[in-house]
């Protein structure tokens, strides 16, 4: 993939702080992980502020995504491949 920009995603959360999306995920869905900044998520380096939350709901994986000049958000994107990569990570 390597563009989040090209991925069909939802914002759940907009202008949030690391700790409010890693809370939202942990209160919000029953399957996660923790992962390191620079984890790789649709090919793209995931960066913030460890430990970073990433949900599991079915096809769909939330994470925390922050885009320069803009912030950070929370997005919520399907896709099952991706989702099952993360599971096998457990």
């Amino acid at each position: 993939m390597g563009c989040i920009e090209s991925l069909p995603y939802e914002v759940i959360l907009r202008g949030a702080s690391f700790k409010e999306c890693r809370d939202h995920i942990r209160n919000h869905f029953k399957e996660s992980i923790e992962v390191k900044p620079g984890f790789k998520i649709f090919d793209t380096h995931i960066i913030g502020v460890p430990p970073i939350s990433v949900g599991l709901d079915g096809d769909f994986v939330i994470f925390p995504f922050t885009k320069p000049c803009h912030g950070t958000f929370l997005l919520r994107v399907e896709d099952k491949a991706e989702a099952d990569r993360l599971r096998r990570r457990k």
